[in-house]
């Protein structure tokens, strides 16, 4: 089954049911948590859906995120990418933070922010959790399903600090791409680790290609490691790590106008391109690293 958070012309938002062969939309009832577990196993009825049809053109997909979810990422996740760094596999997974103001939507511009030269792309699939894990054997059993991600990442961030800055590389404004919607768990395999080929493509190009079978730590360890930490809610995504082949590995990164297509088996196509890069004359005033007089430029 396939979901969407969408708006429609009248300025409604919500979750929405969506037909695949048709376009349509029908507005799904009730809260989130009330409903996500049986969509994850298709069993969505008719008293769950309105009596509504929205058609195609009379709709706009949005962010498939729950108000007031939170945003989990896993890196360093898929040994080959490891290998091409000179690196080995962490003994368990790396995990951070993004604030929902990191997100855009299918179609929507991201940011090329003023603080990094090098903007580069990574597809994930991203986990969207339906309950709390509590008293499961397999965590993934908690989840509603999936949808595409793309962990776009400052790489130059932390070089003026001689160490790594989760913070400047992975939350800022609208940089993370995520939809266009949620294909259910039923959809993708069912409970376990899914098998899912991606690809990622800039203009055109291929630039990075793997399955989600090659993850070195699977989605039931990433759950696990998650909530014993952070108590996983209803609407929470966990983005799981992407595969090699990033512009970090080959040194070819994100230019203003980039056209990048994020690729899923059984899920979708996440599109978006890269906005005009910002300037840095608020930062020279204020000191990009928030050191006053210091210029992000003077530091890298």
């Amino acid at each position: 089954m396939r979901i969407g958070r969408i708006g429609d012309l009248e300025g409604n938002v919500g979750w929405a049911a969506l037909n695949p062969e048709t376009g349509c939309a029908r507005w799904i009832l009730g809260a989130f948590s009330e409903w996500a577990v049986l969509a994850s196993k298709g069993k969505l009825s008719e008293k769950n859906l309105s009596a509504e049809q929205l058609q195609a053109a009379s709709f706009t997909l949005l962010a498939p995120i729950e108000p007031g979810a939170r945003i989990f990422g896993v890196g360093l996740n898929y040994l080959e990418h490891l290998k091409k760094l000179g690196s080995e596999a962490p003994p368990h997974p790396l995990s951070y933070l993004k604030p929902d103001s990191a997100m855009v939507g299918h179609r929507e511009d991201v940011l090329y922010p003023a603080v990094t030269e090098q903007l580069d792309y990574e597809i994930e699939l991203v986990a969207v959790v339906a309950r709390e894990l509590a008293n499961v054997q397999f965590p993934s059993s908690c989840l509603l399903g999936y949808t595409v991600g793309n962990d776009v990442s400052a790489r130059d961030a932390g070089q003026a600090l001689g160490r790594l800055d989760l913070f400047t590389q992975k939350a800022m404004d609208r940089t993370t791409p995520v939809g266009p919607w949620i294909e259910t768990a039923d959809g993708v395999g069912g409970v376990g680790q899914p098998e899912l080929h991606l690809m990622m493509t800039v203009n055109g190009q291929v630039r990075q290609q793997g399955n989600t079978r090659d993850m070195i730590f699977s989605v039931d360890e990433i759950l696990n490691y998650l909530d014993a930490r952070c108590v996983l809610r209803p609407g929470d995504l966990v983005f799981t790590g992407s595969t090699s082949g990033v512009g970090l590995e080959t040194g070819t990164f994100l230019k203003p106008g980039d056209l990048m297509e994020a690729r899923i088996e059984r899920i979708g196509v996440l599109s978006n391109s890269i906005a005009a890069r910002r300037q840095l004359s608020c930062y020279r005033k204020q000191g990009a690293l928030g050191a006053p007089g210091r210029s992000f430029e003077s530091e890298i």
